[in-house]
């Protein structure tokens, strides 16, 4: 019996010991040192637009349909119809055996032609010289400048037509006018086509706009302002430029209207239905990133600290996107501390 209590004395006694040594210290403070402080927001009033919200339909500023513009037939078809095509690449080629045989007649006649001008230019120099010494008539001297000038005026014109044949073969290789989309393909291989026959048809998603429709009751303010954002999928995106159209539509009395994208726009393609956003003013809102917002099935919610430092979580409710911050419509004040890292808010909440 007095060995067993001696025993639990002993490990009473060494328990003790352990929990205050000077190790046991120096892991508590390590553990308190590791969680690292909360990144707070202190709520203050933001000025952000005032937005009037109506339908739109995007659509490419540069779309087109490349048409032959010489005779031939189809021999080679390189891009086909979702074909991203590079600019001034080779899309389609055309038999090219009239045009080079066009071509080479042409060189020929332009060199008969230099022959023929070099000889009446001789031609006009002797008879000069010999009307200047008087053996040789004016009537001579006439004949041989306008010999030389018919072909100087013959060179001038085989030279052209040297140029339109190199033309014509060129056509004989169809190429793009700019990057973009093929959306349609008009011919087959081996079709024949004549100028003015539609070959390809594309897009380019570089340069989109937006075309929308406003009431008269809204231009004057919109058009003043001149500001507009795209909403899809959630994303805004600010337009480069606003165009409101001077006269309205003699059925519907609206105004046509229409907003140029930012370069290279990503996630939007012509034919879509968006939401555009046109500013009429300006208005102060609560606005906080969208990362710190917490959405535990239908509630929206955020992490808010007060001054002695209790954290909670409180549901608000959300409104517009600003790009990467949220508008708070309601259960935020100014002044309110919102904790930007919801996961180490929850972290620090968990603890006893």
């Amino acid at each position: 019996m007095h060995k067993l209590t001696g025993s639990i004395s002993a490990l009473i006694a060494l328990f003790v010991v352990s929990a205050c040594s000077p190790n046991a210290t120096r892991d508590t403070g390590a553990t308190a040192k590791s969680t690292p402080p909360l990144n707070l927001q202190h709520m203050e009033l933001e000025k952000r637009p005032i937005e009037w919200v109506v339908d739109g339909t995007i659509e490419a500023i540069n779309q087109a349909t490349v048409s032959a513009q010489t005779s031939g037939r189809v021999t080679e078809i390189f891009y086909d119809v979702n074909d991203f095509v590079p600019a001034g690449a080779l899309i389609l080629k055309l038999s090219a055996t009239e045009q080079h045989a066009g071509l080479q007649q042409a060189q020929a006649n332009v060199q008969q032609a230099m022959s023929h001008e070099q000889e009446a230019q001789k031609q006009f120099a002797r008879i000069e010289g010999l009307f200047k010494d008087k053996v040789a008539t004016k009537a001579e001297y006439d004949t041989a400048l306008a010999n030389r000038d018919a072909t100087l005026a013959q060179l001038t014109a085989s030279r052209a037509a040297l140029g339109s044949a190199e033309e014509g073969l060129a056509y004989t290789e169809v190429r793009a006018p700019y990057a973009g989309i093929v959306t349609k393909r008009h011919v087959q291989v081996g079709e024949t086509v004549r100028p003015g026959t539609p070959l390809l048809s594309g897009v380019s998603l570089q340069y989109l706009r937006v075309n929308m429709d406003l009431p008269q009751s809204a231009v004057e303010k919109v058009r003043s302002i001149r500001k507009a954002a795209i909403y899809v999928n959630g994303q805004r995106t600010e337009a480069s430029s606003f165009t409101v159209f001077p006269e309205a539509d003699s059925a519907t009395h609206t105004f046509h209207a229409r907003a140029n994208l930012p370069p290279n726009a990503t996630d939007l393609h012509p034919g879509m239905f968006v939401k555009v956003g046109l500013v009429v003013g300006e208005a102060e809102r609560l606005l906080v990133p969208v990362t710190a917002l917490v959405t535990r099935s239908e509630v929206t919610a955020l992490y808010v600290v007060t001054k002695n430092g209790v954290i909670s979580l409180r549901q608000v409710r959300v409104g517009s996107v600003f790009g990467d911050r949220i508008e708070i419509l309601a259960g935020l004040s100014v002044g309110d501390q919102v904790a930007l890292d919801p996961v180490l808010a929850t972290q620090q909440t968990a603890k006893p």
